[in-house]
Parts: structure tokens; sequence; C-alpha cells
């Protein structure tokens, strides 16, 4: 089963456009696993200019369900991970700057750092991810890292989509099967939506999660969030019912 890791970081830059605390992060993060969820994922940025520290400490201490920390590997990121333990960590190779991901590791160059953050990490009883792109000498050197799994960036594959969705999907399929060969983990996510899910999911069935934000959470200013949730694990399954709008 491919579980739904809803990233609330959208919620957060809401919240902050106006200070206080409407929307409140933690209570959606609760209504999200209410709603079936089956993990939150957050991605604390330097500036914290959506999730903030305080925010990830009042999730560990409250959510059921595993939570998954996104970011680059500061200083500051990585004493936050080791105290406090989550379920997973998502290394990204984003710039303190840098508006979204967009881009994976170049695992090659990077090989020692990543090797020392996934035994730092291990040691704490945290599971890895490495954010990676699809080529296969990457996720060969992702492997030597000794990470638990790799999570693909699918932002190709969702712009490749609507033009053609089956040379868009193909690099994503071959780059996950090399990885299962590899003995990793499968992770998906960036610009996952309703649209693109379910047939990225059909053509790789042994995803283990996929992590979706901004378009889950654009989708629930209309249907609602508790609907949205519903739907987006709807369409990870071998046959989906039809939406209803």
């Amino acid at each position: 089963m491919t579980k739904l890791s809803v990233n609330i970081n959208k919620i957060a830059t809401l919240r902050n456009a106006r200070g206080g605390n409407v929307p409140d992060v933690l209570k959606v993060a609760l209504d999200c696993e209410k709603f079936g969820a089956q993990g939150i994922t957050v991605h604390p940025r330097p500036d914290e200019r959506h999730i903030r520290f305080k925010d990830v400490y009042d999730l560990k201490s409250r959510i059921s369900t595993e939570l998954n920390i996104e970011g680059y590997p500061s200083h500051k990121f990585i004493d936050l991970i080791t105290t406090i333990r989550p379920t997973q960590v998502t290394l990204v190779p984003d710039a303190p700057d840098a508006i979204t991901s967009n881009a994976g590791w170049d695992t090659i160059e990077n090989q020692q750092l990543l090797s020392d953050l996934i035994d730092e990490f291990h040691e704490v009883g945290v599971r890895t991810s490495i954010f990676t792109g699809t080529d296969p000498k990457i996720i060969e050197y992702a492997a030597k890292t000794g990470t638990d799994r790799i999570e693909l960036y699918t932002e190709p594959y969702a712009v490749g989509y609507t033009k053609n969705r089956d040379e868009a999907v193909a690099p994503f399929v071959e780059a996950a099967r090399l990885a299962k060969k590899l003995g990793l983990g499968v992770n998906a996510g960036h610009d996952l939506s309703l649209e693109n899910l379910h047939f990225l999911y059909k053509n790789i069935p042994w995803l283990d999660e996929v992590s979706i934000g901004h378009a889950l959470i654009s989708d629930a200013l209309y249907l609602g969030l508790e609907k949205t949730i519903k739907a987006y694990k709807n369409y990870l399954k071998e046959t989906p019912e039809p939406l209803q709008q």
C-alpha cells in the first residue's frame, strides 16, 4: 500500500501571512490524520517563512502517524532531526533562499556528505530518504550512502504528463525499478495532483509513499479537506472509484 503523506507547509504560509494562529497548523495536521492521511510532511526552512521550528516540535508531540521532515542539512536542521527523531528525514539539496525544491541531489559529488548524514540519522533511529532525479548513476550512488529510500522528484513527470503521459512516466518507472533492485524504498513527490497521481501509481505500484502539499491544499479549497484526502487516497488504488464533485 502506498501511503499518503500530506505536506502542510501551505497551511503555515497562510497562517504567517496574517500572524496569529489562524489557520492552526497543528489542528490541520490532526484533521489530516483523522481524515485518513498516513503521514504528515513538513519542510522547515532557515527563514521560517512557512513551517517554523517550533511547529515541528509541537507536531512531533501530538501526531500519531508518520512524521516526515524535509530539508537541507544545515547544522540547525541536523540538530532538529537528532533531537526530535521523526519517523523519516528526507534530505533535499535546496539553497536557503529556494522557493521550493527544484532538483535532486548529485549523489556522486556529495557521496561522503550524504553517507555521514545517513549514519548519523540511523544512529538515532530515523529512517532516511534522499531526494533524487531519475539518472541511474545518481540512484546507484544513493544506494551506496546506505539510505533506506529515495524520493523521486516528480515535477518533470507532472510537466510532461499533459503532453505525453507514457513518455513522461517512463524514466520514473525505470528509476523506481532500479531502486527496488538495489534494495531501496521509493517515495515520490512534487507537483503530484488528482490529475496525474493515479497514472504514476498504476505504473509504479510499489511506491512506499507520496508526499503531496500544494495541489492537495489547493483542491481542499474547493472540495474540503476531508473529501480531498479521500480523493487522493482513492487514486492510490488499482481501481479508483469515480470522483464525486
